[in-house]
C-alpha cells in the first residue's frame, strides 16, 4: 500500500474507531488492601489482559472478562492521577485473543471481585502470575471531591502511584518488587 494508502486506512480506521463510541472521563482512586473484603464481595470474575501499547500518554488495552472483551484506550492521568479520559468497545472475543498475541511481554492476570459499600461498588483485584500477593481495590466516583465510606479492609491510597497500574505492572511485576 502506498504511503497515501496508509494515511487514508489509518484515518478511516480512527473515525471508525471512535465514531460510535463516548469518550468519558474516569474518576477513580486506588487503595491496597489489607483485611478481609471477600465475604461482603457479591460477585466474581476473571480477567485477563494486555496492552498493544502501554506508554505513559496512552495506553491501549485487550481485555478479556468472562465471556466478553474489550478495547480501551486510557490517556495519561491529571496531576492529582485520580481522572484521565477513557474510551471502551466490546470486541469478540475471538479476536481479542488475536490481539492479545500482538500484545507488548507480560499479561495482567487477576480475580476481580465487587463489593458493595454504600452507593458505590469497590473492584477488588486480587492479581496472579507474576503479581501475585498483590491487592488493589479501586472505585469510581462522579467528581475527585466526591466523599464516600472508607470500608475497615482498605489501606494505604496508591492514587497516582504509577506502580500500580497495570500497565506498569506488565513492565515491572510485584514479584521484582521485594
Amino acid at each position: 500500500m502506498c504511503q497515501y494508502g496508509k494515511v487514508l486506512y489509518s484515518t478511516y480506521w480512527h473515525i471508525s474507531l471512535f465514531r460510535y463510541q463516548k469518550m468519558a472521563l474516569e474518576i477513580e482512586r486506588k487503595f491496597l488492601v489489607i483485611g478481609n473484603y471477600k465475604q461482603y464481595a457479591y460477585a466474581d470474575e476473571e480477567i485477563v489482559q494486555g496492552y498493544l501499547s502501554s506508554i505513559a500518554e496512552r495506553t491501549v488495552r485487550i481485555r478479556i472478562k468472562g465471556d466478553k472483551a474489550y478495547i480501551t484506550i486510557k490517556g495519561i492521568s491529571n496531576e492529582s492521577g485520580l481522572s484521565r479520559y477513557e474510551w471502551e468497545k466490546e470486541i469478540p472475543v475471538n479476536e481479542a485473543h488475536e490481539l492479545i498475541k500482538l500484545c507488548e511481554p507480560g499479561i495482567i492476570d487477576k480475580v476481580r471481585y465487587y463489593v458493595r459499600n454504600g452507593e458505590r461498588t469497590f473492584e477488588v483485584d486480587e492479581f496472579r502470575g507474576d503479581n501475585d500477593g498483590l491487592v488493589i481495590a479501586e472505585i469510581e466516583l462522579d467528581s475527585e471531591s466526591e466523599v464516600f465510606d472508607r470500608p475497615t479492609w482498605l489501606g494505604d491510597e496508591v492514587t497516582g502511584d504509577i506502580r500500580y497500574y497495570n500497565a506498569s505492572l506488565v513492565k515491572n511485576p510485584y514479584k521484582n518488587w521485594r
